[in-house]
Parts: structure tokens; C-alpha cells; sequence
């Protein structure tokens, strides 16, 4: 396993897996992309492929996280299944990886997130939807990644 900017062991790849790949986990590889690219191969996928949500761009903007050129792909388009750790965030997601990694040694982790687009509202109110997913993700990301030294695992 490869090691992060302060010794944490790595897994060598993590998949991220929503419902559409629009806006958790994408959002999600951003901020891990950010954090740890250097070390570490992050993709995303989703259930099925959505559209891009611009709301995703502008709340990960506020922090600095460029979204880049990310297309929204789906598991069936997906042939690349050789990732240590696929991390789930919507039931849809769960199932699929199960079925996805059923012949692989890959490990998966569901992290429930609410999906910010069922969120009515104003746009300050739809935003604030989106800065909490955000928000909730890089603790998560950094709790599960940044805080585990090499030694200690």
C-alpha cells in the first residue's frame, strides 16, 4: 500500500459510486483527488450516468477544487474493476458494488449521503444542500485516510 504525505497507508486505488455520478461521487473524488492524487488513483462511477450539476462546480470552487473535465459514466460503461476500495454512497451504489466486486479482493465501505438534489428551495437554500454534502465528505475523507499513520494500522 502506498503511503500519504504523512506516512498514512493508502490504498493504491478507490472508486467512488453514487446513484447518476453528478454529484456525490464526483464531488467526493474531487476533494479526494485534491488530498491525495499524488498518491493515490481516484475514479468515480454511478448506477447510471447523469448530468453534470453545476451546483457541484460552484460549491467545490468555494474551496479551491477544480471538478476538471469529469464525464458522468456509469458501472456498465465501466471496465476498470481493479480498485482496492470502492466506497458507496447511495444504496443503489451499495448493491451494484457488491455485485461488482464479488470476484475481486476490492473492499467496500458505504458511506450514506443525502443526495443534495432532493433538496427544494431557494438557490441559497439548494446550495447550502450542497455545501453540507461537501463538507460531510472531506470529514469523512480525512478522517478515513488522513488519520490512519502507517504505524498504527
Amino acid at each position: 500500500m502506498p503511503l500519504g504525505p504523512n506516512g498514512e497507508e493508502l490504498p493504491g486505488a478507490v472508486l467512488f459510486a453514487c446513484t447518476l455520478n453528478s454529484v456525490r461521487s464526483p464531488m467526493a473524488a474531487a476533494i479526494m483527488k485534491q488530498r491525495f492524487g499524488r498518491f493515490v488513483y481516484v475514479d468515480s462511477v454511478g448506477v447510471r450516468a447523469g448530468e453534470n450539476d453545476p451546483l457541484v462546480t460552484e460549491v467545490l470552487d468555494e474551496i479551491g477544487i477544480e471538478l476538471g473535465k469529469h464525464r458522468s459514466k456509469s458501472f456498465d460503461e465501466f471496465e476498470d474493476t481493479s480498485f482496492d476500495l470502492v466506497i458507496t454512497l447511495s444504496p443503489e451504489a451499495q448493491h451494484r458494488a457488491v455485485e461488482l466486486t464479488r470476484t475481486s479482493a476490492a473492499e467496500i465501505e458505504y458511506w450514506p449521503t443525502i443526495d443534495p438534489t432532493a433538496v427544494e428551495g431557494s438557490r441559497d437554500q439548494r446550495l447550502a444542500a450542497y455545501r453540507a454534502v461537501r463538507d460531510d465528505l472531506e470529514r469523512r475523507i480525512e478522517a478515513r485516510f488522513a488519520t490512519r499513520p502507517a504505524s498504527d494500522v
